[in-house]
């Protein structure tokens, strides 16, 4: 099976940049024993206009057959499509062979890892058993232009029709990195048949190959089925897995600015959000808080200058937002004792992490309207009935509010991944809900100028285990509406 990789270059930037960033020289072929056969990278051609590399990969089917356990009755081990077609064998040897590519290393040009080349990916053999849609379906939302070429089952019987099998062409100006993860999801997805054993590890394996572009991709259900080669439990837990990606916002709302008064005259409100959670906390003498879907550590930061928090912990589900939010904090230049002080986990927000249990406060900003409905249930359980902190406070954006945004059309929510946003009642019904079913009680408050027909654009809760708590801070000019559980 063959892989090529081929791309233009000019006088600025020469098409022989891309053996810098494969880590591979193109005066010298790279051979690599896989178990299964043997990988070779090799350049046909490596100037200044035109550079492509290739990886060819050589299915030994006898050794492939002595890996096999069961004693074979047939000639389907020796003889089968295995050393042809691309599938899990071409993904595990982009793998070994691009391994640092696919880290987005490049010690010599550190600045090619971002610079998006001008690709063309070639491969025979490419498994499509269904229709030829499905290869648009896959790497169209990725920005490819496709072409293929099925091939008959027999060119001297054409009355035999097609085969399962098309040689695929696809272009695209992208980072190597990037295409490289494409194809090492892409390919086994095709196949649906893998050459290992498929148990829990592979569904971090692709969460990390995914982290970029899987969670936004329109056929992630179907990607992520085949690619665990229909493992149902497997499959539910990646995909609660990327639907936790989201639940950080890592991308600035539009409509955080108040929608009257002069901006320069009050604080975002961003800020007054962050300055309401701050008070809640400090009100109920937290010592340990746990921030749920912390994204990139806004509010990690603001927490830490509080002298009386003695830990920190900020919880996301993606590692690449996590290494941001550990930007932000500048751990590595933190004292031993300040850094102490502050643990990012990854986790998930709907599975059991018995790091965030036995906490003072559990915030939740600005994270619920990420997750999909039929997950709140799980949410509601796990926080309130499991890890049970003394105080919950979360705020959710007031869809009621929108209608004083002139930009969102009528329905439309405020960010892109919100998967729904709640009225004041539907919010009071959800928080009095999840008291009466763990034992909470609840102040309401408002976030934000409050229109008197309308509500504030941001509500907060502040849930208390097993007692009313009715001097949760309020923030300076915002209306207060507590209550009770009811």
């Amino acid at each position: 099976m063959l892989l090529t990789l081929s791309t233009v270059g000019d006088h600025a930037e020469p098409a022989t940049d891309l053996g810098f960033v494969l880590h591979k020289h193109p005066d010298r072929v790279r051979t690599v024993d896989l178990g299964f056969g043997t990988a070779h990278v090799f350049y046909p051609e490596a100037t200044s206009a035109r550079c492509t590399a290739t990886l060819f990969v050589d299915v030994d089917p006898i050794r492939l057959s002595r890996r096999d356990r069961r004693t074979p009755s047939t000639l389907e081990p020796y003889v089968n499509d295995r050393p042809y077609a691309a599938s899990s064998f071409l993904s595990v040897a982009i793998g070994k062979l691009y391994r640092t590519a696919m880290r987005g290393v490049c010690a010599d040009r550190p600045e090619l890892v971002d610079k998006p080349f001008k690709l063309k990916i070639s491969m025979p053999t490419v498994p499509c058993p269904g229709p030829d849609d499905l290869l648009g379906e896959l790497f169209g939302p990725l920005g490819y232009e496709l072409e293929s070429t099925r091939h008959p089952l027999d060119p001297a019987f054409p009355g035999w029709g097609e085969s399962p099998y098309v040689d695929l062409v696809a272009r695209a100006t992208v980072t190597v990195k990037a295409a490289l993860s494409h194809l090492v999801v892409l390919l086994p997805v095709l196949d649906g048949r893998k050459h290992y054993w498929i148990d829990e590890s592979e569904v971090d394996k692709l969460l990390d190959r995914g982290e970029d572009w899987l969670a936004a991709h329109p056929a992630r259900e179907l990607i992520v089925n085949r690619y665990l080669a229909r493992r149902r439990s497997f499959a539910r837990q990646a995909l609660d897995r990327l639907a936790d990606e989201h639940a950080g916002l890592t991308e600035e709302d539009p409509f955080e600015e108040p929608a009257t008064g002069p901006i320069e005259a009050q604080p975002s409100l961003k800020d007054q959000r962050l300055d309401a959670v701050l008070q809640a906390v400090s009100a109920v003498g937290a010592r340990r808080v746990v921030d749920l879907g912390c994204g990139e550590g806004q509010l990690l930061q603001a927490l830490l200058a509080e002298t009386a928090v003695e830990q920190v912990i900020g919880a996301d589900a993606s590692m690449r937002t996590l290494g941001r939010a550990a930007r932000r904090l500048r751990l590595d230049e933190l004292s031993e004792r300040q850094r102490a002080r502050v643990e990012l986990v990854q986790s998930a927000l709907t599975y059991r992490d018995e790091r965030l249990e036995s906490v003072d406060v559990a915030t939740v900003v600005e994270v619920i309207e990420h997750l999909d409905p039929d997950r709140i249930s799980a949410f509601t359980d796990l926080l309130f009935g499991r890890s049970r902190p003394a105080t919950v406070i979360v705020t959710t954006p007031n869809h009621e509010y929108n209608a004083r945004y002139e930009g969102l059309r009528d329905g439309e929510l405020r960010h892109g991944d919100h998967r729904f946003e709640w009225s004041r009642d539907q919010f009071r019904r959800w928080a009095s809900a999840a008291c009466d079913a763990h034992g909470y009680t609840v102040v309401h408050s408002s976030i934000g100028p409050v229109d008197p027909d309308l509500g504030p654009p941001t509500q907060m809760a502040v849930f208390t285990r097993g007692r009313a708590d009715e001097e949760v801070g309020q923030p300076s000019g915002s209306a207060a509406t507590c209550g009770g559980a009811s």
